[in-house]
């Protein structure tokens, strides 16, 4: 049994309204065990005997458009990559304010050439590195609240979906990925 979590993009944030409740639940129906729900802005976190990320994203975006009408897009990551994410930010020994550190989560790696082109905008004070199906980024001159360097530009720019989480965020979802 692998641990994952389930990231779904703009849930109680934006328009779209998610019962923690019916997340769990619709997890639990796909036949995988202990789901338990982090904040209020969809993340779940479960164990599963399906081996392929891709498969576990797609069964629970059906579900939620079958059984809730809730359309969104649902990225998962196992336990071990949670790991390395929490274990590999760039940023986090020059910061201890866990909310100026996100990370934006990719559906895929995108385009070197888009990687590469990424800039800023508006000359905006943030350090961002791309690796691999992630965005490491630190907010230097205040919160991510009052940046146009947002989850929206990043999928602009980078040409994929993306979700963003907070440090503490990513912190705690590693946690409960564990072991």
């Amino acid at each position: 049994m692998t641990r994952y979590v389930a990231l779904l993009r703009g849930v109680n944030v934006g328009g779209v309204r998610l019962a923690m409740a019916d997340l769990r639940r619709i997890v639990t129906d796909l036949g995988h065990d202990d789901a338990k729900t982090y904040l209020q802005s969809g993340n779940v976190a479960f164990g599963s005997s399906v081996r392929d990320a891709e498969k576990l994203a797609a069964g629970i975006e059906r579900a939620l458009a079958d059984e809730l009408a809730v359309t969104v897009p649902v990225l998962v990551r196992s336990g071990r990559e949670l790991a390395a994410v929490a274990g590999g930010n760039p940023y986090a020994d020059r910061e201890d304010d866990p909310t100026r550190l996100l990370v934006a989560f990719l559906r895929t790696a995108p385009d070197k050439s888009a990687a590469d082109a990424l800039t800023a905008p508006g000359n905006e004070n943030v350090s961002f590195t791309v690796t691999g199906r992630e965005v490491f980024l630190h907010y230097v001159d205040g919160g991510y609240g009052r940046s146009k360097f947002t989850n929206t530009y990043l999928e602009k720019k980078l040409g994929v979906v993306a979700t963003t989480r907070n440090w503490r965020s990513v912190r705690a979802l590693a946690e409960m990925t564990a072991g």
